[in-house]
C-alpha cells in the first residue's frame, strides 16, 4: 500500500481538477467549439459538444477525476443542463483555491468563507428571477421592425430562417431552403394572437424588466418602462400567399402520418398567445437552431393537450428520439407515435400489416427462454441442464419457440413491443408468421401504448390472457417530409402509433454518423431546459447577467468589514482570520465568475483575448457601481439587448444577440456542486493506493512522492 501527501501548497487533487476542466473551456456560450473523440481500438470517431460526453471520453484514473465524473453525472441526471458551467467553475475555483493555499490561508477559512460567499450570492440574485408568465407575455408582445427585403440585415431566405425571432412556421420538413415571400402588415390586439400571425424581433425585450427591482418593503405596483409596449399589444404580420399558413384545422391524433409531420397546424401552432412556449424555447435555446424547431413543435402539440387538463408543464415521458442516418438535417421533424429503426425483414412485415388494425402485446422484460424476472430465486445446490426436455429429441429450445409462437397465434397478436432483448430464433419465427416484434423499447413507450390501446404488460408469454392484449394500433414505414418512404439499406425507419396516443418522436436526421449523438444531446438539453423553466415557474436573464451580479456582489462584500455571512462555520472562525483572510478568499471566489464572463466573451467573438474581455467586464462593473443598484443596471442592459454588449457592437448577430434566459435551479445547483467538489478535494490530505500497483508505482517518475506502508 502506498501513501501520498496531496495537501501541500501545490494541492495535487486541485491541479488534477483544473487540468481536466480546462478541456471544456470552449463549451461555454452559444458559439461552441466541437471536439472529435477517436476510439483507438475501433478507430471510430464521434463529435461532442458537451461536458458529459467529454468526461465520459477521458481516462479518469485519478480519484479527483472520478469525483468530477460523479458530480457531472449527477447534474446531468437531475437537470440535463448546466454541466459546462459546472466543469468550467470547477477549474476556475480550483486555481483560485490553490492561490489561496500559496498565500498560507488556512483551509478552514477558505472552506467557510467561500461557502458563505456563494450562499450570499444565491440570495442576492433572487431579484433577477423573471416569472414565466412575464417572459411569455413580453416575448409575444415584442415589436417587429421591418427591414428592406434583400438588404444584408433584412434578407429573408436561408439566412432569415436561422434566426428564431424571424421563425414564421414549422415547415413540413423543417427546411430552411425555401424562400419566405414578403408579408403584408396588419395589426392585431390581444394576447390570443395566432402563431401564424405573430413575429418577434430581437430588438425588443422585456418591457417591465427594468422595474422589477424595488426597495425592500416597497409594495407599489411595478410600471412598464423603457419599451413603450403594453403587455397586451401585438404588432403582427399576416402571410397571405403560402401553403404553410392556410392549413385547415386538423386533429392532433391523426390516423395517418402525413397530417402531423413536424408542423402543428391550426390551434396547435399557437405559440404566442396564452401559450408562448415557442418563444420561451427560443430564449432558452442559446442559439441551437436545429433542436429549437423540434422543441417548439413539441411544445405546441403538448400545449393543445394540456388545455384539456389545465396544465402548462412539459411531459418529457411522452417524448422519445430516433436518429435516422443518411438524410440531410433538414428532414428532422416530430412525428406522433413511436418511430424506430427496424431490419429489412421487419420492414417487409410492416408493409404486409399496413392499413390493418393491430392487436398489441407489451412485454416488460426479455423475450428469451432464459429470462427470469428481477428477484427470481433459483433452487440452491441445483444445476439446471435443460429446463424443458424434448421427448421428440429435437434441438434444445425448439419446444419453447413452438410454444411461444402458438400462444401469440392463439390470441391473434401481430404486434409485440418488448422492453428488453428478443431471441433471434424467435424473431425469425415471428417474421415468418407476419408478426412484428420490436425489442429494446423504453418503458415510457410501453406505458403510452398501454394507455392508448388498453394493453397490459406481462413478464412472460405464459402469463398472457385476453385482457392483456390491446387493440387499435397500426404500423407503417416512416415517411420523410416530402412524403417519400425512406429505405436506407441496413435499417429502415418505421412508425408505430395508436389512436389518442400521447407519445411523440423527435426524428433527428443527419448524413454524418459521428454527429448523431451530438444532435440527440442538443435536443434533450433544450427540452429539459424548457421543462425545468416551467417547473420552476421562473428564469434568469442569460448572457452573463447573473454572473455579473454575483461578481459585483462579492466585490462589495470583500470591501465591507465583518464576515461574509452569518453561518455557523463563519462564526466559529477566529476573529483575526475573518479580518485578515476575508478579502483574499472572496476575491478568489469572484475570480471564478470573472473568468467565466471573460471566456464567454471570447467564445462569442466579442473580445479578441481574455485580457480584453476582462477589461470589458471591469467596465460594466464600474457602470453598475455608478448606477447605485447593480441589479437595476443589469436588468436595464438586458432589456436593451444584452448585458455584456458594448455600444460599438455592429449590427446584432442572429445567434449571440438574442434575448437568452437560463434555468434558475440548474444554474445555482451547478455552482453549488462545483464549489462543493473543489472544497471536498481541498480537505483531503492524502491519497492511499491499494492493490497490485506497487511495482508500477516504484518504476514511475513520481515514485519519490509516495511513501509505501
Amino acid at each position: 500500500m502506498a501513501f501520498k501527501d496531496v495537501n501541500a501548497r501545490r494541492h495535487i487533487g486541485l491541479q488534477q481538477l483544473s487540468s481536466l476542466a480546462s478541456t471544456g473551456r470552449t463549451f461555454l456560450g452559444p458559439v461552441k467549439s466541437h471536439k472529435f473523440v477517436v476510439d483507438e481500438i475501433t478507430n471510430q470517431s464521434s463529435l461532442i459538444c458537451s461536458a458529459v460526453r467529454l468526461i465520459e471520453s477521458l481516462d479518469l484514473t485519478s480519484a479527483a477525476g472520478q469525483l468530477l465524473n460523479e458530480t457531472i453525472q449527477a447534474q446531468n441526471k437531475e437537470f440535463n443542463t448546466g454541466m459546462s458551467t459546472l466543469l468550467f467553475l470547477v477549474g476556475a475555483w480550483s486555481n483560485a483555491v490553490v492561490e489561496c493555499l500559496q498565500q498560507n490561508i488556512p483551509v478552514p477559512a477558505i472552506v467557510s468563507m467561500m461557502s458563505e460567499g456563494l450562499n450570499s450570492c444565491c440570495e442576492r440574485i433572487q431579484c433577477l428571477q423573471i416569472p414565466i408568465p412575464d417572459v411569455k407575455r413580453e416575448l409575444c408582445s415584442s415589436r417587429v421592425r421591418p427591414k428592406a427585403f434583400g438588404s444584408k440585415t433584412g434578407q429573408v431566405g436561408r439566412d432569415g430562417l436561422t434566426n428564431p425571432w424571424n421563425l414564421l412556421c414549422f415547415q413540413r420538413d423543417i427546411s430552411a431552403t425555401e424562400e419566405v415571400i414578403p408579408i403584408n402588415s396588419c395589426s392585431h390586439q390581444g394576447e390570443d394572437c395566432n402563431f401564424n400571425e405573430c413575429l418577434v424581433s430581437p430588438s425588443a425585450g422585456f418591457g417591465s424588466v427594468a422595474s422589477v427591482v424595488k426597495a425592500v418593503g416597497d409594495k407599489s405596483p411595478s410600471v412598464l418602462s423603457g419599451s413603450g409596449v403594453t403587455a397586451s399589444s401585438c404588432i403582427t404580420r399576416k402571410l397571405t400567399h403560402s401553403r404553410h399558413f392556410s392549413t385547415p384545422r386538423k386533429s392532433c391524433f391523426p390516423s395517418q402520418q402525413g397530417s402531423f409531420q413536424g408542423h402543428p397546424s391550426g390551434p396547435s401552432a399557437d405559440l404566442c398567445g396564452c401559450c408562448g412556449l415557442g418563444h420561451l424555447a427560443t430564449a432558452l435555446s442559446h442559439g441551437n437552431q436545429t433542436s429549437l424547431k423540434l422543441v417548439q413543435s413539441i411544445a405546441a402539440h403538448q400545449q393543445e393537450r394540456a388545455e384539456c387538463r389545465d396544465s402548462s408543464q412539459m411531459d418529457i415521458a411522452e417524448i422519445v428520439t430516433c436518429c435516422v442516418l443518411g438524410l440531410p438535417e433538414s428532414y428532422s421533424c416530430v412525428s406522433p407515435g413511436f418511430v424506430t429503426l427496424v431490419s429489412p425483414e421487419q420492414a417487409t412485415v410492416i408493409k404486409h400489416l399496413a392499413g390493418k388494425t393491430l392487436r398489441v402485446l407489451l412485454m416488460d422484460g426479455d423475450l428469451t427462454e432464459q429470462y427470469r424476472h428481477l428477484g427470481f430465486n433459483r433452487p440452491r445446490n441445483v444445476r439446471t441442464i435443460l429446463e424443458h426436455p424434448s421427448p421428440q429429441g429435437g434441438r434444445a429450445g425448439d419446444t419453447w419457440l413452438s410454444r411461444m409462437s402458438d400462444i401469440l397465434m392463439s390470441f391473434e397478436v401481430n404486434l409485440v413491443l418488448v422492453k428488453g432483448n428478443v431471441c433471434e430464433n424467435f424473431m425469425g419465427r415471428c417474421i415468418a408468421s407476419r408478426i412484428l416484434v420490436i425489442g429494446r423499447v423504453a418503458r415510457d413507450v410501453l406505458r403510452a401504448f398501454g394507455a392508448a390501446t388498453g394493453a397490459q404488460a406481462v413478464t412472460y408469454l405464459s402469463q398472457l390472457n385476453a385482457s392483456c392484449v390491446g387493440n387499435g394500433a397500426w404500423a407503417e414505414l416512416w415517411k420523410a417530409g416530402d412524403g417519400r418512404a425512406v429505405d436506407l439499406g441496413e435499417l429502415v425507419p418505421a412508425r408505430i402509433s395508436a389512436g389518442g396516443i400521447a407519445l411523440l418522436t423527435a426524428v433527428l436526421t443527419t448524413a454524418l454518423p459521428s454527429k448523431a449523438q451530438l444532435l440527440q444531446d442538443q435536443f434533450w438539453t433544450l427540452l429539459h431546459r424548457l421543462h425545468h423553466a416551467l417547473k420552476d415557474g421562473k428564469v434568469f436573464p442569460g448572457g452573463g447577467a447573473v454572473e455579473l451580479l454575483c461578481l459585483s456582489h462579492i466585490q462589495a462584500l470583500a470591501e465591507q468589514p465583518g464576515p461574509p455571512g452569518n453561518g455557523e462555520a463563519v462564526r466559529k472562525l477566529p476573529s483575526p482570520w475573518a479580518a485578515e483572510y476575508k478579502s483574499i478568499v472572496l476575491q478568489a471566489l469572484a475570480s471564478g465568475w470573472k473568468q467565466y464572463l471573460s471566456v464567454l466573451l471570447c467564445n462569442t467573438a466579442r473580445a479578441s483575448s481574455e485580457l480584453e474581455a476582462g477589461a470589458s467586464v471591469d467596465q460594466h462593473l464600474q457602470k453598475a457601481a455608478a448606477c447605485g443598484s447593480a441589479s437595476a443596471y443589469i436588468l436595464e442592459e438586458f432589456r436593451r439587448g444584452g448585458v455584456l454588449r458594448s455600444g460599438s457592437d455592429p449590427v446584432p448577430d442572429q445567434v449571440t444577440d438574442l434575448k437568452v434566459c437560463d434555468n434558475v435551479g440548474a444554474k445555482t445547483e451547478a455552482w453549488r456542486r462545483a464549489l462543493d467538489l473543489v472544497l471536498l478535494v481541498l480537505q483531503t490530505d492524502a491519497e492511499i493506493i491499494t492493490g497490485p500497483r506497487r511495482s508500477q508505482i516504484l518504476n514511475s517518475p513520481v515514485s519519490s512522492e509516495f511513501m509505501f506502508l
